[in-house]
């Protein structure tokens, strides 16, 4: 199980990340950058934001697990991960994915 203690130590592991609130949650992002991940305590859920290819191929690990956000922002990747029920693995592969995606971006 991963806690949110320990997601967020994950999440802001890689160079550059802060940790600001966004909505009810707290977001993850690279500095002058966009979100890579937010974080959910109220059901220890972590919403991480892939590509669509690798949506899919996280989603085909364990799709109870790792399922699309129900939303256009699911259509275009975000990503949520159960966190009581994943390996840490799985969750720093994740977030390696999404926060390498946002190094590659112009914004």
């Amino acid at each position: 199980m991963i806690t949110g203690e320990t997601f967020r130590e994950m999440a802001l592991s890689f160079p550059g990340t802060e940790q600001k609130p966004h909505f009810e949650r707290t977001g993850f992002k690279v500095v002058g950058k966009r979100m890579f991940a937010t974080y959910l305590a109220e059901d220890n859920t972590a919403n991480i934001f892939l590509t669509p290819k690798e949506q899919a191929e996280f989603c085909k690990l364990d799709p109870e697990n790792i399922f699309p956000v129900p939303n256009k922002w699911g259509e275009k990747g975000a990503t949520t991960f159960v966190l009581n029920k994943l390996p840490g693995e799985v969750i720093m592969e994740a977030l390696l994915s999404a926060y390498n995606e946002i190094l590659k971006s112009k914004k």
